[in-house]
C-alpha cells in the first residue's frame, strides 16, 4: 500500500492496463499525470502542440493497436473535441482513454466547466473516481472497457482528485500485444458515405453501454437510515460521505450513461434525493430525466465553486462541525510575477505606452494586475494575436491608442502560430510581443517545440521562432533581451509608431530555470522616495513608512530591472 495522487494513480492504472502510448499537453490540474506515466518502463510519451494534436496523435496509436492515454484539463477538452466527436464514431483499434481534469473554483483556470457534458454530447462512457484507488482501477478497467465497446473511454478527474493523496495498491503490468491493424476505410475514413453507417453502430453502441452499465461494478450504494438519499460522482462523494453520515448514497463510478433502473430503484427506497455536484447541474438534469423527483436543500448549495463538508451540512440546515478556524491575522499574498521574471519589463513598458494589450494565458496572465495592470484581455490559448487583429479591423481609421498582443513561447506554438497566419494573410496590423521564458513555465516548466526538451528528453529539433515568423512573411522580426529596458522601450516604441504587422520575440529564460541568482541589491541614500521601482510590481520591492524603498535580500536575486528605473542611482550592488 501506497499513498499516490490521482494524477499518479491514473499514470499507474494506464502502465498496469499495458498502456504504451501517452500524449498530452500540460495543464493544471491535470500535468503530472503524463509526468508520471514518461517515468514508467516500456511506455512513449510525448508533450504535443496542444490537445487536439494529442488526441489525433493518440487515435492514429489506437488504430495502429496500441493501447492509449491521452491527458489534458478541462479547456484543453474544448480544444480536443473535435477529434474527440469524431472518434465516437470510428471508435478505436487499442483502447484509448482520455483523462479531461476539471478545475471546479478556477484555481488555474480562466473558466468553471464540466467534462461531462462533452462525455454525453460524444456519447463516450464517462467513470469518475472519487479517490486515487479507484483512479488507478478505473483507468486500468477503461482500456479493456474502451477495447470491448469499440469507443474512447473519458477518465473525469478534478483537482481534488488529481492532487489529493490517498492510499493504492498498485500491481503489476499487464504485457497487452498490440492489435494487428487491418486496412478498413469503413471504419476509419469518416467521410459521409462511412460516415452515417458509423453513426447507426455508435447508437447501437449507446444502447449496450445503456444496458452494460445498470450493473456496473463501478457504481456503488452505500447505504444509511433511509429517510435521505444522495446521488453524487467523484470528490463530492467525499464531501457528502463526511458531511452527511446518515445518508444513504449512491456513488456513480459511471456518470455517463447513467444506470437509469438503478438510479430509480435507490430513489423508491428512501424518503427524498437529493443530487451533490460542482459547478454544474449536469447530473442533476440527467437524474431528472432519467424520471427521478429531485428534492431541492433547505438552503441552497452554491452554484459556483467547489463543495465541502461545511458547504453540504449548511444546505441542509445543520451546524458545521467542529475545527479549528483558519487564522485571520496572516499578511495578504497577492499573486505575482516571480522577483527577476524577464516579463516583468515588457509589460511596465506597456502600460508606460498605454496600449492597448490582448494577453494569453500563462504567468504572463499576472500583468493585468495592479500596479502593472498592463492587460485588456484574456480569453484563450492563441487568442491574443486573433483579438488583436478584431481590434486593429473595428479601430481602423480612427486615433487610438497601440495595440498589442503578448503570448508565451508555448503558448504561441499551442494555438498562436495558426492566429499569426491568419492576421499575415488578411494584411494584419499592429504588434505581437512573444515573450519567450523557454519553457512552458505557468504548468511547471515542461519542454515545447522552441525549447527543444522533450518529456523523455528523446532528440529533438529546437524550433527557432523569428525563423518560423520570418518564413510566414513578416518583415519586422526582432529579438530583444527583456531585461534590458533601453532596449525594451525602444523596441515596442518604433514598432507600435507603424502600420506595420511587427514580431518581437523578448527571449530570457525563466528565472526558476537555471536559479543562476547574483547578488541581492541595495537601497543606498541618495532614495528619494520616489516610488517608480514600487511600481514594478516585484515581490522584492516594497517601501518603508518614511516612503523609501526596501529590498528584500530573501527575494531579491540581483536581476537589476529596479535599478535601470531608479533615475538617482539609488539601487545598487550589496
Amino acid at each position: 500500500m501506497e499513498l499516490m495522487s490521482g494524477n499518479e494513480a491514473i499514470a499507474q492504472g494506464a502502465w498496469e492496463a499495458g498502456c504504451t502510448v501517452g500524449v498530452a499537453y500540460p495543464g493544471t490540474p491535470s500535468t503530472e499525470t503524463l509526468e508520471a506515466f514518461a517515468k514508467k518502463e516500456g511506455v512513449y510519451a510525448e508533450w504535443c502542440v496542444n490537445e487536439k494534436v494529442a488526441v489525433e496523435v493518440g487515435i492514429g496509436a489506437s488504430a495502429a493497436g496500441a493501447r492509449v492515454l491521452a491527458t489534458m484539463k478541462h479547456v484543453g477538452v474544448n480544444v480536443a473535441a473535435d477529434p474527440l466527436f469524431t472518434a465516437a464514431y470510428t471508435g478505436v483499434g487499442g483502447g484509448l482513454v482520455i483523462l479531461a481534469a476539471d478545475d471546479p473554483g478556477m484555481y488555474s483556470s480562466q473558466n468553471e466547466q464540466d467534462s461531462h457534458y462533452y462525455a454525453q454530447a460524444a456519447a463516450v462512457p464517462c467513470l469518475d473516481p472519487a479517490d486515487s484507488a479507484e483512479a488507478l482501477r478505473f483507468t486500468r478497467e477503461a482500456f479493456e472497457l474502451s477495447e470491448r465497446f469499440d469507443v474512447p473511454v473519458m477518465i473525469r478527474s478534478s483537482v481534488r482528485i488529481s492532487h489529493t493523496k490517498t492510499p493504492v495498491e498498485a500491481g503489476e503490468r499487464a504485457e497487452v500485444a498490440p492489435r494487428p491493424y487491418e486496412k478498413n476505410p469503413a471504419k476509419w475514413v469518416m467521410m459521409p458515405a462511412f460516415a452515417k453507417p458509423r453513426r447507426l453502430v455508435q447508437l447501437q453502441r449507446i444502447d449496450d453501454l445503456r444496458a452494460w452499465v445498470e450493473d456496473c461494478s463501478f457504481n456503488e450504494v452505500v447505504r444509511g437510515d433511509g429517510a435521505i438519499g444522495v446521488i453524487c460522482a467523484g470528490a463530492a462523494y467525499q464531501h457528502v460521505a463526511e458531511a452527511l453520515p446518515q445518508a444513504s448514497i449512491f456513488k456513480l463510478g459511471v456518470s455517463w450513461p447513467l444506470p437509469a433502473n438503478a438510479l430509480r430503484d435507490f430513489a423508491d427506497s428512501v424518503d427524498a434525493v437529493y443530487v451533490m455536484e460542482e459547478g454544474s447541474a449536469y447530473l442533476t438534469d440527467a437524474v431528472r430525466a432519467c424520471g427521478i423527483s429531485v428534492s431541492e436543500t433547505p438552503c441552497p448549495l452554491p452554484r459556483a465553486g467547489e463543495l465541502t463538508p461545511g458547504l453540504i451540512r449548511a444546505a441542509f440546515g445543520e451546524a458545521e462541525l467542529s475545527h479549528a478556524d483558519a487564522a485571520t491575522d496572516l499578511p495578504a499574498r497577492p499573486p505575482a510575477l516571480c522577483p527577476g521574471c524577464p516579463h516583468r519589463v515588457v509589460f511596465k513598458e506597456l502600460s508606460r505606452l498605454k496600449a492597448i494589450v490582448t494577453g494569453d494565458i500563462g504567468c504572463y496572465t499576472l500583468g493585468a494586475l495592479p500596479p502593472l495592470s498592463a492587460m485588456d484581455t484574456t480569453v484563450d490559448m492563441g487568442a491574443s494575436v486573433s483579438m488583436a487583429h478584431g481590434f486593429e479591423i473595428a479601430l481602423a481609421g480612427t486615433e487610438h491608442r497601440p495595440v498589442v498582443a503578448v503570448i508565451g513561447d508555448s503558448t504561441f506554438a499551442h494555438s498562436g502560430l495558426s492566429s499569426l497566419i491568419s492576421t499575415v494573410y488578411n494584411h494584419g496590423s499592429g504588434t505581437i510581443c512573444v515573450l519567450d521564458n523557454r519553457t512552458t513555465a505557468m504548468t511547471g516548466r515542461q519542454g515545447n517545440p522552441f525549447n527543444g526538451v522533450t518529456l523523455q528528453n528523446r532528440p529533438s529539433r529546437e524550433l527557432n521562432i523569428e525563423a518560423v515568423v520570418a518564413a510566414l512573411g513578416v518583415e519586422d522580426v526582432r529579438v530583444i533581451d527583456p531585461n534590458d529596458v533601453a532596449a525594451v522601450r525602444t523596441a515596442l516604441k518604433e514598432a507600435t509608431a507603424t502600420d506595420d504587422l511587427s514580431v518581437l520575440v523578448f527571449r530570457s529564460p525563466c528565472v526558476l530555470l537555471e536559479r543562476n541568482f547574483a547578488a541581492p541589491l541595495w537601497v543606498g541614500g541618495d532614495c528619494t522616495g520616489c516610488g517608480v521601482c514600487a511600481g514594478l510590481g516585484c515581490p522584492a520591492l516594497g517601501r518603508e513608512e518614511s516612503g523609501r524603498a526596501l529590498i528584500d535580500p530573501a527575494l531579491c536575486i540581483g536581476c537589476g530591472q529596479c535599478a535601470q528605473y531608479c533615475r538617482f542611482d539609488a539601487i545598487v550592488p550589496e
